[in-house]
């Protein structure tokens, strides 16, 4: 199932990932949907840590 969303950006962000999809030949919203799907996976990797352990759940 895919879900729609709406995400607000500054004017300077909107400019900044439309001259990154134009000279990719991408459209706005894949180029925004990679980058917040890359930020998901190091973030996850990040709680998960050098040694393979969830830090976030042990902080809990």
């Amino acid at each position: 199932m895919i879900y729609q969303q709406q995400v607000l950006l500054e004017q300077s962000t909107y400019d900044f990932y439309n001259r990154i999809a134009g000279s990719a030949g991408l459209t706005l919203q894949q180029v925004l949907s990679d980058a917040l799907f890359r930020l998901a996976g190091e973030l996850s990797m990040e709680a998960i840590g050098e040694d393979g352990r969830c830090e976030v759940m042990e902080n809990m």
